[in-house]
């Protein structure tokens, strides 16, 4: 049965499965070409008229707000979705900061609404996305936005998200067949809490398509696009170029039977994966359109052979490390740079440090109760650093609901953060104790500060204690040696 063409992103909102990717334009602009908005929205209005309704761009693509704005006003919007980004800077950032970006993108799109707002945090240490988060929730309610959606979130933190009653609807991360991070416990967290997955880098910047098949591998450097240079990244990652031209032979064999071109199979097979509400492939508008072939994704219907053939050459290739977004966040940086250096400047210490006696250094995070008992978040002294006994608490609020291993991750991204503060690193941990309300919750528990210290191995001890504050699961306590 052909696939549909459309689909329920969220009550009231039907979008396109194969959206149309904006973030070309600012790879088109990056020499400081100006792209034609007029011939632009020319180009959009091929894309809708044959059925492709949806858009997706950012603040950070060029000028794609703003020629959405000269579509709206020229074409008007109403069988059309545009869903746009905001990527603050990893600083604190304040509400009235929060409300001023989203009249930006309203501004420049010429809306009164944001179909999708999408979210993305440089960062977990710092606790600034979590109010960036509840105060779009509150955006939201005001009518600026209609739906509230990730990108680049990896399954830990979108499960801090949801768990603590945070409105989204979707996740959009890299998800292709070099790039299967998404396949496994994402998709089970998006399927038990309805979020859909957005994937993008479903043709790898072109890489997954004839032109490079029994080709030669480039170089890495300034000759390739933006994107290539990014994807380039990936293939290496996932087991270099020969690796990846045992792919492009599998796609080749199945593309040839079904007389589709590799691009189309690559992405066909994402969109067909569980919890993907879309796939999002770029357009150079006014360069290079890809109308026909899209339409070609709706008509494709791989067999169980084809499905077999993909998955023998998928258990060839090495897993891209970590999880979804990771390869902003830490090494390896699977970027066009290979570093963060285009991105942003600097990543701010996340808690306030002042001096205290004795030649100890104090991190704060504000909480009143830091002054009622007399406390701090951590104290540095020396090389050492001891960091309280820490619960998910933000504000007033109780982050990760009642789900134990949401809790225990923000925990540890908020011992992270106190830890970075006073100039150590989680690798510098050497102990921690963790004390947990319900003994038969200390899996999810445990598995939580597996994956974050997994390679560094503290010593660690876990009791059952009687908790202060009934909706906390969980608290935790670290001690780390910074080496000099």
């Amino acid at each position: 049965m052909p696939l549909s063409k459309y689909h329920e992103l969220a009550p009231g909102l039907t979008i396109c499965r194969a959206l149309t990717g904006l973030w070309q334009i600012a790879d088109l602009e990056r020499d400081g070409t100006k792209v034609n908005p007029h011939e632009a929205t020319k180009a959009m209005k091929a894309y809708v008229d044959a059925g492709f309704t949806t858009f997706d761009m950012a603040d950070h693509y060029g000028s794609a707000e703003e020629i959405t704005g000269v579509y709206r006003q020229t074409f008007g919007g109403k069988s059309t979705q545009f869903f746009t980004k905001w990527v603050p800077s990893p600083d604190r950032i304040t509400q009235g900061q929060v409300r001023k970006a989203v009249e930006t993108a309203l501004t420049r799109m010429q809306s009164a609404q944001i179909d999708l707002m999408q979210f993305h945090a440089w960062q977990y240490a710092h606790p600034s996305w979590v109010d960036c988060l509840y105060w779009l929730q509150e955006l939201k309610k005001e009518g600026l936005i209609k739906h509230l959606g990730l990108t680049n979130f990896d399954t830990a933190h979108l499960s801090i998200v949801v768990n603590s009653g945070i409105e989204v609807v979707s996740n959009q991360v890299c998800y292709s067949l070099l790039d299967q991070r998404a396949a496994g416990e994402m998709t089970e967290l998006c399927l038990k809490h309805g979020v859909k997955l957005l994937a993008f880098g479903t043709v790898a910047g072109g890489f997954l398509s004839e032109k490079w098949l029994n080709k030669p591998e480039p170089i890495l450097n300034e000759s390739l696009t933006w994107s290539q240079m990014k994807y380039k990244r990936f293939i290496d990652a996932a087991g270099g170029w020969t690796s990846f031209q045992n792919l492009l032979q599998t796609l080749h064999q199945i593309a040839l039977k079904h007389q589709v071109g590799i691009a189309t199979v690559a992405s066909h097979y994402i969109m067909t994966r569980p919890a993907v509400g879309g796939v999002i492939i770029g357009a150079r508008l006014g360069k290079s359109e890809h109308i026909t072939d899209n339409e070609q994704l709706f008509s494709l219907q791989l067999d169980s052979t084809d499905e077999q053939l993909i998955k023998e050459a998928l258990q060839k290739l090495q897993t891209i490390p970590g999880d979804c977004g990771d390869e902003y966040r830490k090494p390896p940086f699977l970027t066009a740079s290979g570093d963060l250096s285009h991105h942003v400047e600097s990543f701010p210490a996340p808690y306030p440090t002042v001096q205290g006696s004795d030649g100890r250094t104090k991190a704060l995070s504000g909480t009143i109760w830091e002054d009622i008992a007399g406390f701090s978040r951590a104290v540095r002294k020396g090389n050492r650093i001891l960091v309280s006994g820490t619960t998910a608490t933000h504000g007033s609020k109780a982050m990760g609901g009642s789900d134990p291993g949401a809790q225990a991750h923000f925990i540890l991204d908020k011992i992270e953060g106190a830890i970075q503060s006073l100039g150590g690193r989680l690798e510098d941990v050497v102990r921690t104790r963790i004390f947990i309300r319900n003994v038969d919750q200390w899996e999810p528990i445990s598995r939580a500060h597996g994956k974050r210290f997994a390679g560094i191995q503290p010593a660690n001890t876990m009791v059952r204690a009687d908790l202060i504050g009934d909706e906390y699961l969980v608290e935790i306590e670290a001690e780390a040696v910074v080496e000099k």
